[in-house]
């Protein structure tokens, strides 16, 4: 039973209909965004049923309904890093493609352009649920679902359409290129329905990405200081683009 578990944990994370939830916090969002929970486990569900009543007292009860207990020792083998709040679940990964962002037209799309740490995608993935952008692209070989990279989210992934692609022309709107040649960004200056692309965290932009943008634009940032964080870059610009006209929801 408990090696069925482990198991069922390791096959998980290479399968591409499944989302490891690490976490309180990746399960709550998870829930309040629809997801489908297929199991949530914890060596101590009436700690983690306590917890939640805490900090996410909207989706306490349905948390509770899904926990199911399990030895110590076999949560420890269930994820590279147990998660403190006690608690991992799978969910079923929704079905997502470039159509998805055509629902919110006049939200910006965050593009990440073959980016290569997971914990700064899933950053930049829960800045753009957080500032209401209508998707986030990667394009290149990552995928915004792998598991390190929805825990970086808090499981945000639920909140919007994530999904990878091959190139970024491919969304049907114009590409604004962010890159420090180009002009200085000024609040209003971007359509916020553009795709707002960024660079990986090493050499920026791609060659064809860089060919393929409509404009490029900079971040104002103070002489030698050389870059900013991916997961910041992007806040800054979605904020000062399109900030959210919503008030904040629930933390």
């Amino acid at each position: 039973m408990a090696g069925d578990l482990v198991a069922r944990f390791r096959a998980a994370r290479r399968d591409p209909a499944l989302v490891v939830l690490e976490g309180l916090h990746a399960l709550k969002h998870a829930l309040r965004f629809g997801a489908a929970i297929e199991l949530a486990t914890s060596p101590d569900p009436a700690a983690v049923a306590a917890l939640a009543e805490r900090l996410a007292p909207d989706v306490a009860a349905a948390i509770a309904a899904h926990l199911e207990p399990c030895r110590r020792d076999v949560f420890q083998q269930l994820a590279p890093v147990p998660p403190q709040t006690g608690v991992l679940a799978l969910a079923a990964r929704p079905v997502v493609d470039e159509t998805a962002l055509a629902a919110r037209p006049n939200r910006p799309v965050v593009v990440l352009d073959a980016p290569r740490h997971l914990g700064n995608v899933g950053a930049a993935v829960r800045v753009a649920a957080a500032a209401d952008a209508a998707g986030v692209v990667v394009v290149g070989e990552v995928d915004p679902w792998q598991p390190a990279a929805v825990r970086g989210a808090a499981g945000l992934q639920f909140a919007l359409p994530c999904l990878r692609l091959d190139a970024a022309g491919r969304l049907g709107r114009p590409l604004v290129g962010f890159d420090a040649a180009g002009e200085p960004l000024a609040a209003r200056a971007v359509v916020p329905g553009n795709a707002l692309v960024f660079g990986g965290e090493r050499h920026g932009l791609t060659p064809a990405t860089r060919r393929s943008v409509d404009r490029l634009v900079a971040l104002p940032m103070r002489p030698r200081v050389s870059s900013l964080n991916l997961a910041t870059a992007v806040a800054a610009a979605l904020y000062t683009i399109a900030p959210p006209a919503t008030p904040p929801g629930a933390a």
